[in-house]
């Protein structure tokens, strides 16, 4: 995997990364760090990147299992070291997933084989964080195969 993060120059704190697949994201600072507010922070990249990681991962497994799975929402809340360097010391994850009869104890598996097993920037950040699991399955009447 390669990533290029360049910085855009001496009038703020905005970086332009480029991923190895060809994408682009911008990240920017705070004010009082010498940005200007234009885009995600990067550390905030870190936490919404685990947040894709792990629902992604929920996904494949509920696939796999033969779940109509229809929508699959993370909100990830980080508490940080109060020093530097201000590591994540917790994240809580809480898990939005939407189908039509999807079986709870499947979904309880799919997460949890995602930080046990699959998902590995959960995996590094567990070296620092207590991490939080929580899900509710929410049965959609729209059909997930349209």
């Amino acid at each position: 995997m390669l990533c290029t993060v360049r910085w855009t120059g001496p009038s703020g704190m905005t970086f332009l990364a480029e991923t190895g697949s060809g994408h682009v994201v911008a990240m920017d600072g705070a004010a009082d760090g010498g940005g200007r507010n234009l885009a995600p922070r990067p550390m905030e990249m870190v936490l919404l990147g685990t947040g894709g990681c792990t629902a992604y991962d929920v996904v494949v497994i509920l696939r796999k299992s033969g779940q109509a799975v229809a929508g699959c929402e993370v909100e990830l809340k980080a508490e940080r070291a109060p020093a530097d360097p201000k590591v994540f010391t917790r994240i809580t994850f809480h898990f939005k997933v939407s189908g039509r009869g999807l079986k709870p104890n499947l979904v309880e598996r799919a997460i949890k084989l995602s930080h046990d097993k699959y998902c590995s920037a959960s995996a590094m950040l567990a070296h620092t964080a207590e991490l939080a699991l929580s899900w509710e399955v929410l049965e959609d009447a729209a059909d997930p195969t349209v």
